[in-house]
């Protein structure tokens, strides 16, 4: 074993060496509820630093792909999930330590409550657990726009609710005067004993843009950057950037060992996958293209939107999420595109598509207007846009017979989030069997497309990343 202090060792694929104890400057923004502004002054946080000539790395506990867009942004690094619910406490543990290795300083933005997570039984899946699996300093963010002292009386149940969560200090939010923030400053420093290391004021530009599934993307805005523009002057003048990074300097040691996700270079040839990214299409976890890499996939980037025709070469399409239903006029007017996609796949190319991959291989989306707008046509039936979210949450599935992630019964898990249903003509080979929450089938295989509405991670199974290279390049599994 070699210790070494300062970063992990990594050997030459960029894969961690067997080192006893790894020095990783790192701190966690948690808040009490969703939409207290954590996602402000995390990312915030990480644009301030980067400016002060930090190599900073951004982190997104839970299954979110929005807001790791504005991590990118801020810190010039492609931003990484952090899922202990999907992936498990060893594979967080890795891919956390992978990624965290080269920064000066990690900042992982919690999701909703320090304490919510898969269930009310237990924090499984919690922006607590990661923290404790990463044995990471906790700044909490608390919005403080309705409440005074009050507020410290929920700094001091978060601190007694788990003390196994390392928290120490506090940055408010929404405060509506130097004399608001004193009160609630002296109160919290007075009843817990954390310092209060600033706050963020009451003031227009300060919140991004919304709609219905949370955040507007970074990838959609005409000037994304002008955001940053006007939060790091507020986060410079505010806060105790010093003091920040004092505590993440001060986490301490995290082991080392082996990678398990990610393999050793293996001598097979290289595939060319297409990859969908634009405005429409930009939900996808930065660890599993990172793993189709590692596994032999060479990545070609395209845009359904803009683009008139696929790559050249390719033996695979990846579609991920996103929102082609704001965009759908234009994807449908696509012609060119939509012939392409469509003839490759009833060519028999392996093509998956997640979500918003799903709702572009279908038949057609049916937009809030009523308005239906064809598309590519390898899956039977519409999209249809509802008022109300349809379904959010983890679920875990079983593989209705091999596809092209896993072999047939397979158990993974994943998440889904959408507004949208797809309605069928008439019955239709199902890609999986979910298991947990409920038993229903979900998502289609014809041929080699395989598309349904659940996310999947694919660090989440050894399995998923290598199988689908492989699919591509033979159409058998290794």
């Amino acid at each position: 074993m070699t210790r070494h202090s300062d970063f992990v060792i990594l050997d030459s694929s960029g894969n961690m060496s067997d080192v006893e104890s790894l020095t990783i400057p790192r701190l966690v923004v948690a808040g009490i509820s969703s939409g207290c502004g954590k996602t402000t002054i995390a990312t915030g946080l990480m644009a301030a630093f980067r400016k002060r000539g930090l190599r900073v790395q951004g982190f997104k506990v839970g299954p979110d792909y929005i807001d790791p867009g504005y991590h990118t942004l801020a810190t010039g690094l492609a931003a990484r999930n952090l899922d202990s619910w999907m992936l498990g406490h060893e594979t967080v543990h890795e891919l956390f330590v992978r990624n965290a290795s080269r920064a000066n300083i990690s900042i992982i933005e919690g999701v909703m409550g320090l304490f919510d997570g898969h269930g009310g039984v237990d924090d499984s899946g919690s922006t607590a657990e990661v923290a404790r699996i990463l044995q990471s300093p906790v700044v909490l963010a608390l919005d403080i726009s309705r409440a005074s002292r009050s507020a410290a009386a929920i700094v001091l149940g978060c601190l007694h609710f788990d003390p196994r969560v390392d928290i120490r200090g506090v940055i408010l939010n929404k405060a509506g005067s130097l004399r608001h923030y004193s009160w609630v400053k002296e109160a919290i420093e007075q009843k817990t004993g954390l310092p209060v290391l600033g706050s963020l004021y009451r003031a227009p530009g300060l919140e991004l843009p919304e709609r219905h599934l949370g955040l507007v993307p970074a990838a959609e805005q005409e000037k994304p950057a002008e955001f940053l523009e006007r939060i790091v002057p507020e986060i410079e003048g505010s806060i105790d950037l010093k003091a920040v990074q004092q505590i993440g300097a001060a986490a301490p040691p995290l082991r080392g060992g082996a990678a398990a996700v990610f393999p050793v270079p293996a001598s097979r040839d290289r595939v060319s996958i297409a990859v969908a990214r634009d405005e429409a299409f930009s939900f996808y976890y930065q660890d599993s293209l990172d793993l189709l890499e590692a596994h032999g996939g060479d990545l070609v980037y395209f845009s359904p939107l803009h683009d008139r025709e696929l790559p050249q070469g390719i033996r695979g399409i990846y579609l991920g999420g996103g929102f082609p239903e704001i965009y759908a006029r234009q994807l449908s007017e696509n012609g060119p595109m939509l012939r392409a996609v469509h003839l490759a796949g009833s060519n028999g190319m392996v093509i998956y598509g997640e979500c918003g991959g799903l709702m572009y291989l279908a038949e057609g989306i049916v937009d809030l207007q009523g308005r239906r707008w064809p598309m590519a046509g390898l899956i039977p039936g519409w999209s249809s846009m509802l008022e109300k979210r349809l379904k959010l949450g983890y679920v875990e599935l079983k593989a209705h017979g091999s596809n092209p992630l896993v072999k047939e019964g397979v158990t993974i898990r994943g998440h889904e989030f959408h507004y949208s249903r797809l309605s069928t003509p008439g019955p239709s080979t199902p890609a999986w069997d979910i298991i947990h929450p409920e038993s229903r089938p979900e998502g289609y295989r014809i041929g080699n497309v395989l598309a349904s509405y659940i996310h999947v991670h694919f660090a989440a199974n050894p399995s998923l990343a290598p199988n689908f290279v492989a699919w591509c390049g033979s159409g058998k599994f290794d």
